[in-house]
């Protein structure tokens, strides 16, 4: 099943978690004295949506100071600002939907060959085969398999596991997608680009 097909299907917490891990894996890394978890609020309450409105309030306060030195931070941040305060299938599907392709696009601009290409809906329908580096077929792969696992235990089959998983492979992403940044970071400073302090 394609990753559209499978957010076409998905439940609120199916989206809403997808939605979050989206963002989650693509944050940058914390500099001192910043929470190196912020999103984990939102966490909590995908299972049922308990206090999601104020939780999200407070993840888009607590990711100012990030936004502000950071354009990637900034990205999530308007993205978690546009996400529905109602915890409902309908809007939570086009904000979900919207955070996929956000992470697609965060991936594609540090893949190889970088920048090759914004993703299409052919893309996240076809997967791998449509193209893109390792980078954005690693993330094409990772949100289907949260949103399969979520869909798994849904209706109490399974209860917090399926998110935990999905908690695994988005912190899992991370550390992918940063590795990656650092190493171009480093290879730019030894080039005579920009050099990271």
């Amino acid at each position: 099943m394609s990753l559209l097909e499978l957010i076409a299907r998905a439940d609120e917490r199916g989206l809403a978690a997808s939605g979050v891990a989206c963002l989650d894996r693509c944050l940058p890394p914390p500099e001192a004295g910043e929470d190196p978890e912020p999103l984990r609020p939102l966490w909590a309450c995908c299972e049922s949506g308990a206090d999601w409105a104020a939780r999200l309030g407070a993840v888009h306060t607590a990711l100012e100071g990030a936004a502000a030195r950071d354009a990637t931070a900034a990205r999530i941040r308007t993205q978690l600002d546009a996400a529905p305060r109602d915890f409902a299938a309908g809007p939570l599907r086009a904000w979900a939907d919207a955070c996929s392709l956000l992470a697609l696009d965060i991936h594609r601009e540090s893949d190889v060959p970088v920048g090759d290409g914004a993703p299409t809906p052919e893309i996240r329908l076809a997967g791998a085969a449509a193209g893109g580096g390792p980078l954005v077929t690693g993330e094409l792969r990772r949100q289907a398999e949260i949103l399969e696992g979520l869909a798994e235990t849904t209706g109490g089959a399974g209860g917090p596991t399926g998110l935990r998983r999905a908690l695994d492979l988005s912190t899992e992403g991370r550390r992918v997608l940063r590795a990656v940044m650092s190493r171009r970071a480093r290879g730019r400073g030894r080039t005579g680009g920009v050099t990271l302090a």
